[in-house]
Protein backbone atom coordinates (compact mmCIF):
# COMPACT_ATOMS: atom_id res chain seq x y z
CA UNK A 1 0.00 0.00 0.00
CA UNK A 2 1.49 3.45 -1.13
CA UNK A 3 0.88 6.43 0.58
CA UNK A 4 -1.86 9.02 -0.89
CA UNK A 5 0.31 11.78 -0.33
CA UNK A 6 3.98 11.36 -1.21
CA UNK A 7 3.31 8.24 -2.80
CA UNK A 8 6.00 5.96 -0.74
CA UNK A 9 5.24 2.48 0.41
CA UNK A 10 3.49 2.25 4.21
CA UNK A 11 4.60 0.68 6.79
CA UNK A 12 2.96 -1.18 9.60
CA UNK A 13 2.67 2.19 11.64
CA UNK A 14 -0.62 4.52 11.15
CA UNK A 15 1.69 7.57 10.10
CA UNK A 16 3.58 7.93 6.60
CA UNK A 17 7.87 7.71 7.63
CA UNK A 18 8.49 9.60 4.78
CA UNK A 19 6.11 12.63 4.89
CA UNK A 20 4.55 11.90 8.25
CA UNK A 21 1.00 11.84 6.63
CA UNK A 22 -2.14 10.53 9.25
CA UNK A 23 -2.73 7.42 6.90
CA UNK A 24 -4.67 5.34 9.92
CA UNK A 25 -8.21 6.10 7.86
CA UNK A 26 -6.81 5.73 4.78
CA UNK A 27 -5.38 1.99 5.77
CA UNK A 28 -8.83 1.16 7.08
CA UNK A 29 -10.44 2.74 4.15
CA UNK A 30 -8.09 0.09 1.84
CA UNK A 31 -8.57 -3.11 3.87
CA UNK A 32 -12.01 -2.33 3.88
CA UNK A 33 -12.22 -2.01 -0.18
CA UNK A 34 -10.15 -5.01 -0.42
CA UNK A 35 -11.83 -7.02 1.61
CA UNK A 36 -15.76 -6.21 -0.16
CA UNK A 37 -13.45 -6.65 -3.53
CA UNK A 38 -12.92 -10.66 -1.86
CA UNK A 39 -16.33 -10.95 -0.85
CA UNK A 40 -17.41 -9.85 -4.44
CA UNK A 41 -15.09 -12.42 -6.24
CA UNK A 42 -16.05 -15.05 -3.84
CA UNK A 43 -19.81 -14.24 -4.95
CA UNK A 44 -18.70 -14.36 -8.66
CA UNK A 45 -17.33 -17.64 -7.86
CA UNK A 46 -20.51 -18.99 -7.03
CA UNK A 47 -22.99 -17.77 -9.51
CA UNK A 48 -24.14 -15.05 -6.86
CA UNK A 49 -24.06 -12.39 -9.43
CA UNK A 50 -26.18 -10.13 -7.69
CA UNK A 51 -24.21 -10.47 -4.20
CA UNK A 52 -21.38 -9.56 -6.51
CA UNK A 53 -22.38 -6.69 -7.83
CA UNK A 54 -23.45 -5.33 -4.43
CA UNK A 55 -19.85 -6.44 -3.21
CA UNK A 56 -17.58 -4.46 -5.63
CA UNK A 57 -19.87 -1.35 -6.03
CA UNK A 58 -19.21 -0.99 -2.62
CA UNK A 59 -15.71 -1.34 -3.02
CA UNK A 60 -15.58 1.02 -5.67
CA UNK A 61 -17.11 3.83 -3.43
CA UNK A 62 -14.13 3.46 -1.16
CA UNK A 63 -11.77 3.17 -4.12
CA UNK A 64 -12.40 4.33 -7.54
CA UNK A 65 -9.23 3.38 -8.46
CA UNK A 66 -9.27 -0.41 -7.46
CA UNK A 67 -8.65 -2.14 -10.92
CA UNK A 68 -9.23 -5.66 -10.19
CA UNK A 69 -12.73 -4.54 -8.67
CA UNK A 70 -13.69 -2.50 -11.53
CA UNK A 71 -12.63 -5.34 -14.27
CA UNK A 72 -14.63 -7.82 -11.78
CA UNK A 73 -17.67 -5.74 -12.15
CA UNK A 74 -17.58 -5.33 -15.56
CA UNK A 75 -17.22 -9.08 -15.93
CA UNK A 76 -20.28 -9.71 -13.68
CA UNK A 77 -22.90 -6.65 -16.13
CA UNK A 78 -21.20 -8.80 -19.18
CA UNK A 79 -22.11 -12.20 -17.70
CA UNK A 80 -25.61 -10.55 -16.74
CA UNK A 81 -26.03 -9.37 -20.20
CA UNK A 82 -25.45 -6.03 -20.18
CA UNK A 83 -22.78 -5.16 -22.25
CA UNK A 84 -22.84 -1.81 -22.02
CA UNK A 85 -22.49 -1.50 -18.68
CA UNK A 86 -19.48 -3.90 -18.67
CA UNK A 87 -17.58 -1.72 -21.44
CA UNK A 88 -18.34 1.24 -19.51
CA UNK A 89 -16.65 -0.38 -16.32
CA UNK A 90 -13.42 -1.58 -18.73
CA UNK A 91 -13.30 1.93 -20.30
CA UNK A 92 -12.97 3.83 -17.09
CA UNK A 93 -10.27 0.69 -15.73
CA UNK A 94 -8.62 1.75 -18.81
CA UNK A 95 -8.25 5.21 -18.31
CA UNK A 96 -6.74 4.68 -14.77
CA UNK A 97 -4.33 2.44 -15.57
CA UNK A 98 -3.33 2.40 -19.57
CA UNK A 99 -0.60 0.09 -19.65
CA UNK A 100 -1.19 -3.74 -18.75
CA UNK A 101 -4.59 -3.44 -18.15
CA UNK A 102 -7.06 -7.25 -18.86
CA UNK A 103 -9.59 -4.57 -19.74
CA UNK A 104 -7.77 -4.19 -22.98
CA UNK A 105 -8.38 -7.61 -23.84
CA UNK A 106 -12.38 -7.38 -22.71
CA UNK A 107 -12.63 -4.26 -24.88
CA UNK A 108 -10.76 -5.70 -27.97
CA UNK A 109 -13.07 -9.42 -27.65
CA UNK A 110 -15.94 -7.08 -28.36
CA UNK A 111 -15.02 -3.90 -30.32
CA UNK A 112 -13.26 -6.14 -33.01
CA UNK A 113 -15.89 -8.63 -33.35
CA UNK A 114 -19.02 -6.96 -35.11
CA UNK A 115 -21.28 -9.29 -35.79
CA UNK A 116 -21.29 -9.52 -32.14
CA UNK A 117 -21.64 -6.01 -31.14
CA UNK A 118 -24.34 -5.50 -33.85
CA UNK A 119 -26.01 -8.68 -32.27
CA UNK A 120 -25.84 -6.78 -28.47
CA UNK A 121 -27.34 -3.21 -29.75
CA UNK A 122 -29.97 -5.16 -31.29
CA UNK A 123 -31.14 -6.82 -28.08
CA UNK A 124 -31.23 -3.27 -26.61
CA UNK A 125 -33.44 -1.92 -29.19
CA UNK A 126 -35.93 -4.94 -28.94
CA UNK A 127 -35.81 -5.03 -25.20
CA UNK A 128 -36.80 -1.40 -25.55
CA UNK A 129 -39.51 -2.11 -27.67
CA UNK A 130 -40.93 -4.68 -25.60
CA UNK A 131 -40.63 -1.89 -22.56
CA UNK A 132 -42.74 -0.03 -24.49
CA UNK A 133 -45.24 -2.83 -25.40
CA UNK A 134 -45.65 -3.39 -22.01
CA UNK A 135 -46.49 0.73 -21.59
CA UNK A 136 -49.11 -0.03 -24.27
CA UNK A 137 -50.46 -3.04 -22.66
CA UNK A 138 -49.37 -5.09 -25.43
CA UNK A 139 -48.04 -7.89 -23.74
CA UNK A 140 -48.29 -10.37 -26.71
CA UNK A 141 -46.64 -8.41 -28.92
CA UNK A 142 -43.71 -7.69 -25.64
CA UNK A 143 -43.60 -11.16 -24.79
CA UNK A 144 -42.57 -12.06 -28.48
CA UNK A 145 -39.90 -9.53 -28.27
CA UNK A 146 -38.36 -10.85 -25.36
CA UNK A 147 -38.16 -14.11 -26.59
CA UNK A 148 -36.21 -12.52 -29.90
CA UNK A 149 -33.38 -10.84 -26.95
CA UNK A 150 -33.08 -13.82 -25.11
CA UNK A 151 -32.53 -16.28 -28.27
CA UNK A 152 -29.90 -13.23 -28.70
CA UNK A 153 -28.73 -12.61 -25.97
CA UNK A 154 -29.84 -15.73 -23.37
CA UNK A 155 -27.94 -14.39 -20.38
CA UNK A 156 -29.93 -10.88 -20.07
CA UNK A 157 -31.15 -11.16 -16.63
CA UNK A 158 -33.45 -7.96 -16.99
CA UNK A 159 -35.47 -9.45 -20.28
CA UNK A 160 -35.72 -12.90 -18.80
CA UNK A 161 -37.09 -11.33 -15.38
CA UNK A 162 -39.51 -8.95 -17.61
CA UNK A 163 -40.42 -12.07 -19.44
CA UNK A 164 -41.59 -14.32 -16.19
CA UNK A 165 -43.37 -11.16 -15.32
CA UNK A 166 -45.53 -11.45 -18.54
CA UNK A 167 -45.78 -14.88 -18.00
CA UNK A 168 -47.12 -14.56 -14.42
CA UNK A 169 -49.41 -11.17 -15.23
CA UNK A 170 -50.87 -13.94 -17.58
CA UNK A 171 -51.31 -16.61 -15.54
CA UNK A 172 -48.97 -18.77 -17.13
CA UNK A 173 -47.59 -20.44 -14.20
CA UNK A 174 -45.64 -23.44 -15.35
CA UNK A 175 -43.98 -21.20 -18.15
CA UNK A 176 -43.26 -18.32 -15.33
CA UNK A 177 -41.15 -20.93 -12.89
CA UNK A 178 -39.35 -22.43 -15.56
CA UNK A 179 -38.20 -19.07 -17.12
CA UNK A 180 -36.90 -17.91 -13.38
CA UNK A 181 -35.29 -21.37 -12.82
CA UNK A 182 -33.07 -20.20 -15.51
CA UNK A 183 -32.55 -16.69 -14.46
CA UNK A 184 -31.32 -18.26 -10.70
CA UNK A 185 -29.27 -20.69 -12.97
CA UNK A 186 -27.31 -17.62 -14.34
CA UNK A 187 -27.40 -15.59 -11.39
CA UNK A 188 -27.92 -17.65 -8.11
CA UNK A 189 -29.28 -15.35 -5.90
CA UNK A 190 -30.86 -12.88 -7.87
CA UNK A 191 -33.91 -11.54 -5.50
CA UNK A 192 -36.37 -10.44 -8.24
CA UNK A 193 -36.19 -14.20 -9.67
CA UNK A 194 -36.27 -15.79 -6.36
CA UNK A 195 -39.55 -13.62 -5.58
CA UNK A 196 -41.18 -14.56 -8.97
CA UNK A 197 -40.39 -18.08 -8.84
CA UNK A 198 -42.06 -18.30 -5.43
CA UNK A 199 -45.55 -16.78 -6.45
CA UNK A 200 -45.54 -18.98 -9.41
CA UNK A 201 -44.99 -22.15 -6.88
CA UNK A 202 -47.63 -20.63 -4.92
CA UNK A 203 -50.24 -20.89 -7.70
CA UNK A 204 -49.05 -24.06 -9.27
CA UNK A 205 -51.00 -27.20 -7.43
CA UNK A 206 -48.97 -29.49 -4.73
CA UNK A 207 -48.58 -33.02 -4.88
CA UNK A 208 -51.25 -33.34 -2.58
CA UNK A 209 -53.82 -31.87 -4.53
CA UNK A 210 -52.81 -33.73 -7.63
CA UNK A 211 -53.11 -37.04 -5.59
CA UNK A 212 -57.11 -35.91 -4.26
CA UNK A 213 -57.69 -35.28 -8.01
CA UNK A 214 -56.58 -38.62 -9.20
CA UNK A 215 -58.64 -40.00 -6.27
CA UNK A 216 -61.64 -38.52 -7.38
CA UNK A 217 -61.49 -40.44 -10.56
CA UNK A 218 -60.94 -43.81 -9.39
CA UNK A 219 -61.99 -46.39 -6.46
CA UNK A 220 -59.43 -47.77 -4.30
CA UNK A 221 -60.07 -50.60 -2.04
CA UNK A 222 -58.06 -53.96 -0.55
CA UNK A 223 -58.21 -57.30 -1.74
CA UNK A 224 -56.25 -59.30 0.81
CA UNK A 225 -52.51 -57.61 0.58
CA UNK A 226 -53.44 -55.96 -3.03
CA UNK A 227 -54.37 -52.34 -3.16
CA UNK A 228 -57.25 -52.27 -6.11
CA UNK A 229 -57.52 -49.21 -8.03
CA UNK A 230 -60.76 -49.62 -10.45
CA UNK A 231 -62.12 -46.40 -12.14
CA UNK A 232 -64.81 -44.75 -12.03
CA UNK A 233 -67.59 -45.83 -14.37
CA UNK A 234 -69.00 -43.03 -16.17
CA UNK A 235 -73.35 -43.01 -16.90
CA UNK A 236 -74.32 -43.35 -19.70
CA UNK A 237 -77.69 -42.55 -21.29
CA UNK A 238 -80.04 -45.60 -21.19
CA UNK A 239 -82.48 -43.99 -24.28
CA UNK A 240 -79.42 -42.79 -26.54
CA UNK A 241 -78.60 -46.18 -28.16
CA UNK A 242 -82.08 -47.21 -28.76
CA UNK A 243 -83.18 -43.65 -30.40
CA UNK A 244 -80.15 -44.45 -32.48
CA UNK A 245 -80.84 -48.04 -33.00
CA UNK A 246 -84.27 -46.26 -34.97
CA UNK A 247 -83.09 -43.75 -37.01
CA UNK A 248 -80.65 -46.21 -38.54
CA UNK A 249 -83.60 -48.72 -39.39
CA UNK A 250 -85.29 -45.51 -41.17
CA UNK A 251 -82.59 -44.36 -43.47
CA UNK A 252 -81.81 -48.24 -44.33
CA UNK A 253 -85.03 -48.35 -45.24
CA UNK A 254 -85.47 -45.09 -47.32
CA UNK A 255 -82.29 -46.05 -48.95
CA UNK A 256 -82.92 -49.46 -50.18
CA UNK A 257 -86.25 -47.98 -51.56
CA UNK A 258 -84.58 -45.30 -53.17
CA UNK A 259 -82.12 -47.59 -54.80
CA UNK A 260 -84.59 -50.05 -55.54
CA UNK A 261 -86.81 -47.25 -57.63
CA UNK A 262 -84.23 -45.28 -59.64
CA UNK A 263 -80.62 -47.25 -59.37
CA UNK A 264 -80.07 -45.97 -62.97
CA UNK A 265 -80.78 -41.91 -62.14
CA UNK A 266 -79.43 -42.20 -59.20
CA UNK A 267 -75.83 -43.02 -60.27
CA UNK A 268 -75.96 -40.63 -63.44
CA UNK A 269 -76.52 -38.05 -60.83
CA UNK A 270 -73.98 -39.22 -58.49
CA UNK A 271 -71.57 -39.63 -61.50
CA UNK A 272 -72.60 -35.68 -62.74
CA UNK A 273 -72.20 -34.75 -59.23
CA UNK A 274 -68.89 -36.18 -58.74
CA UNK A 275 -67.03 -34.89 -61.70
CA UNK A 276 -68.25 -31.35 -60.99
CA UNK A 277 -66.69 -31.71 -57.62
CA UNK A 278 -64.02 -32.64 -58.75
CA UNK A 279 -63.35 -30.06 -61.07
CA UNK A 280 -64.39 -27.13 -58.91
CA UNK A 281 -61.81 -28.81 -56.24
CA UNK A 282 -59.13 -28.65 -58.31
CA UNK A 283 -59.59 -25.43 -59.36
CA UNK A 284 -59.88 -24.21 -55.44
CA UNK A 285 -56.76 -26.23 -54.69
CA UNK A 286 -54.39 -24.49 -57.39
CA UNK A 287 -55.94 -21.34 -56.63
CA UNK A 288 -55.48 -21.66 -52.82
CA UNK A 289 -51.87 -23.05 -53.99
CA UNK A 290 -50.97 -19.85 -55.67
CA UNK A 291 -52.59 -17.49 -53.45
CA UNK A 292 -50.53 -19.15 -50.05
CA UNK A 293 -47.38 -19.02 -52.08
CA UNK A 294 -47.94 -15.15 -52.99
CA UNK A 295 -48.56 -14.50 -48.84
CA UNK A 296 -45.95 -16.46 -47.73
CA UNK A 297 -43.22 -14.23 -50.47
CA UNK A 298 -44.78 -11.18 -48.93
CA UNK A 299 -44.71 -11.96 -45.07
CA UNK A 300 -40.86 -13.92 -45.77
CA UNK A 301 -40.01 -9.82 -47.74
CA UNK A 302 -41.79 -8.06 -44.80
CA UNK A 303 -40.18 -9.24 -42.13
CA UNK A 304 -37.13 -9.01 -44.15
CA UNK A 305 -37.69 -5.75 -44.41
CA UNK A 306 -38.53 -4.53 -41.09
CA UNK A 307 -35.27 -6.70 -39.70
CA UNK A 308 -32.95 -4.63 -41.83
CA UNK A 309 -34.81 -1.35 -41.12
CA UNK A 310 -34.57 -2.11 -37.09
CA UNK A 311 -30.93 -3.28 -37.19
CA UNK A 312 -30.22 -0.26 -39.30
CA UNK A 313 -31.55 1.94 -36.73
CA UNK A 314 -30.41 -0.20 -33.80
CA UNK A 315 -26.61 -0.29 -35.59
CA UNK A 316 -26.94 4.27 -35.84
CA UNK A 317 -28.83 4.81 -32.43
CA UNK A 318 -26.39 2.27 -30.23
CA UNK A 319 -23.30 2.87 -31.94
CA UNK A 320 -23.46 6.56 -31.66
CA UNK A 321 -24.49 6.55 -28.23
CA UNK A 322 -21.69 4.38 -27.34
CA UNK A 323 -19.32 6.21 -28.97
CA UNK A 324 -20.46 9.66 -27.23
CA UNK A 325 -19.95 8.34 -23.86
CA UNK A 326 -16.95 7.04 -24.52
CA UNK A 327 -15.57 10.12 -26.04
CA UNK A 328 -17.20 11.74 -22.84
CA UNK A 329 -15.38 9.80 -20.26
CA UNK A 330 -12.00 9.93 -21.86
CA UNK A 331 -12.94 13.71 -21.37
CA UNK A 332 -13.73 13.60 -17.87
CA UNK A 333 -10.57 11.57 -16.88
CA UNK A 334 -8.41 14.05 -18.90
CA UNK A 335 -9.76 16.89 -16.92
CA UNK A 336 -9.09 15.27 -13.50
CA UNK A 337 -5.49 14.58 -14.38
CA UNK A 338 -3.11 16.63 -12.42
CA UNK A 339 -2.03 18.86 -15.67
CA UNK A 340 -5.12 18.43 -17.93
CA UNK A 341 -4.35 19.12 -21.07
CA UNK A 342 -7.73 21.98 -22.18
CA UNK A 343 -7.05 21.49 -25.99
CA UNK A 344 -7.39 18.33 -25.57
CA UNK A 345 -10.24 18.04 -23.64
CA UNK A 346 -11.72 20.30 -26.02
CA UNK A 347 -10.70 18.01 -28.96
CA UNK A 348 -13.12 15.05 -27.58
CA UNK A 349 -15.78 17.20 -26.48
CA UNK A 350 -16.29 18.71 -29.94
CA UNK A 351 -16.55 14.69 -31.54
CA UNK A 352 -19.43 14.25 -29.27
CA UNK A 353 -22.42 14.98 -32.16
CA UNK A 354 -24.47 17.92 -30.90
CA UNK A 355 -27.87 15.90 -32.14
CA UNK A 356 -27.37 13.08 -29.49
CA UNK A 357 -26.45 15.83 -26.74
CA UNK A 358 -30.04 17.94 -27.59
CA UNK A 359 -32.32 14.63 -28.51
CA UNK A 360 -31.17 11.08 -27.06
CA UNK A 361 -28.86 11.84 -24.34
CA UNK A 362 -29.62 11.75 -20.69
CA UNK A 363 -29.85 14.26 -17.81
CA UNK A 364 -26.48 13.46 -16.35
CA UNK A 365 -24.49 12.87 -19.67
CA UNK A 366 -25.47 16.68 -20.35
CA UNK A 367 -24.87 18.01 -16.95
CA UNK A 368 -21.37 16.23 -17.01
CA UNK A 369 -20.62 17.90 -20.51
CA UNK A 370 -21.49 21.26 -19.30
CA UNK A 371 -19.61 20.84 -16.56
CA UNK A 372 -16.40 19.89 -18.39
CA UNK A 373 -17.09 22.54 -21.31
CA UNK A 374 -17.86 25.45 -18.36
CA UNK A 375 -14.35 24.11 -16.55
CA UNK A 376 -11.95 24.26 -19.52
CA UNK A 377 -13.97 27.32 -21.58
CA UNK A 378 -11.76 30.45 -20.30
CA UNK A 379 -8.33 28.32 -20.70
CA UNK A 380 -9.81 27.31 -24.14
CA UNK A 381 -10.39 30.45 -25.14
CA UNK A 382 -7.45 32.28 -23.71
CA UNK A 383 -4.94 29.40 -25.97
CA UNK A 384 -6.48 29.84 -28.94
CA UNK A 385 -6.25 33.56 -28.87
CA UNK A 386 -3.47 33.52 -28.22
CA UNK A 387 -2.68 30.90 -31.04
CA UNK A 388 -5.26 32.61 -33.37
CA UNK A 389 -3.70 36.55 -32.40
CA UNK A 390 -0.06 34.92 -33.33
CA UNK A 391 -1.56 33.71 -36.57
CA UNK A 392 -2.75 36.92 -37.49
CA UNK A 393 0.50 38.74 -36.81
CA UNK A 394 1.93 35.79 -39.63
CA UNK A 395 -0.63 37.15 -42.25
CA UNK A 396 -1.75 33.46 -41.83
CA UNK A 397 -5.38 34.58 -42.10
CA UNK A 398 -7.11 31.32 -42.43
CA UNK A 399 -5.55 29.73 -39.00
CA UNK A 400 -6.29 32.85 -37.75
CA UNK A 401 -9.59 32.93 -38.37
CA UNK A 402 -9.74 29.13 -37.05
CA UNK A 403 -8.47 29.75 -33.66
CA UNK A 404 -10.21 33.29 -33.23
CA UNK A 405 -13.62 31.93 -34.19
CA UNK A 406 -12.25 29.26 -31.35
CA UNK A 407 -11.49 31.27 -28.81
CA UNK A 408 -14.77 33.40 -28.65
CA UNK A 409 -17.02 30.59 -28.94
CA UNK A 410 -15.59 29.45 -25.87
CA UNK A 411 -15.47 32.31 -24.12
CA UNK A 412 -18.64 35.46 -25.51
CA UNK A 413 -17.11 37.70 -23.39
CA UNK A 414 -13.23 37.87 -25.19
CA UNK A 415 -13.88 40.91 -27.54
CA UNK A 416 -10.60 40.68 -28.17
CA UNK A 417 -10.97 37.71 -29.85
CA UNK A 418 -14.47 39.14 -31.78
CA UNK A 419 -12.61 42.07 -32.81
CA UNK A 420 -9.24 40.52 -34.68
CA UNK A 421 -11.65 37.97 -35.86
CA UNK A 422 -13.16 40.59 -38.14
CA UNK A 423 -9.30 41.96 -39.17
CA UNK A 424 -8.46 38.61 -40.31
CA UNK A 425 -11.59 38.65 -42.25
CA UNK A 426 -11.18 42.16 -43.47
CA UNK A 427 -6.93 41.13 -44.26
CA UNK A 428 -8.17 37.73 -46.22
CA UNK A 429 -10.20 40.06 -48.62
CA UNK A 430 -13.65 38.63 -47.08
CA UNK A 431 -15.18 41.88 -46.40
CA UNK A 432 -19.21 40.69 -46.09
CA UNK A 433 -17.83 38.44 -43.35
CA UNK A 434 -15.97 41.21 -41.26
CA UNK A 435 -18.77 43.89 -41.69
CA UNK A 436 -21.02 41.09 -40.26
CA UNK A 437 -18.25 40.32 -37.35
CA UNK A 438 -17.03 44.09 -36.98
CA UNK A 439 -21.09 44.75 -36.31
CA UNK A 440 -21.47 42.16 -33.16
CA UNK A 441 -18.40 43.73 -31.49
CA UNK A 442 -20.04 47.69 -32.10
CA UNK A 443 -23.84 45.73 -30.61
CA UNK A 444 -21.83 43.61 -27.87
CA UNK A 445 -19.07 45.68 -26.65
CA UNK A 446 -20.89 49.42 -27.18
CA UNK A 447 -18.37 52.81 -26.07
CA UNK A 448 -15.31 50.47 -26.14
CA UNK A 449 -12.47 51.74 -28.38
CA UNK A 450 -13.11 48.13 -30.09
CA UNK A 451 -16.15 49.44 -31.32
CA UNK A 452 -14.89 52.16 -32.19
CA UNK A 453 -12.68 50.86 -34.64
CA UNK A 454 -14.77 48.49 -36.26
CA UNK A 455 -17.88 51.29 -36.99
CA UNK A 456 -14.38 53.52 -38.40
CA UNK A 457 -13.81 49.71 -40.33
CA UNK A 458 -17.33 49.31 -41.59
CA UNK A 459 -17.59 52.65 -43.00
CA UNK A 460 -14.59 52.26 -44.86
CA UNK A 461 -15.66 49.39 -46.64
CA UNK A 462 -18.98 50.44 -47.39
CA UNK A 463 -17.59 54.06 -48.75
CA UNK A 464 -14.50 52.30 -50.94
Amino acid sequence: MICYKCGCQLSEKDFCTNCGADVGLYKRIMFAANRLYNEGLEKAQVRDLSGALSSLRQCLKLNKNHIEARNLLGLVYFERGEVVAALSEWIISKNIRNEKNIADDYIDMIQNNPGQLDAFNQTAKKYNMALNYCYQDSIDLAIIQLKKVISMNPRFIQARNLLTLLFLDTQEWERAKKEAERVLKIDANNTMALRYLKEAQEMLPTEEEHAVKHKKEAIVYKSGNDTVIQPVAKKQMVGLPILLNILIGVALGVGITWFLIMPERMQQINSESTAKVNSINEQLDAKTAQIDELMMQIDELTQEKDQLSTSLTAAQGNGSALEANTDLIEAAYMYMGEEPDVIAIADTLELIDEQYIEGDATESFKNLYGILKTGIAPDVSKNCYDAGYEAFRAEEYDTAIEYLSRAYSYDNGNGDALYNLGNSYYRSGDTNMAIEIYEQVVEEFPNTEKARKSQSYIEEIRGS
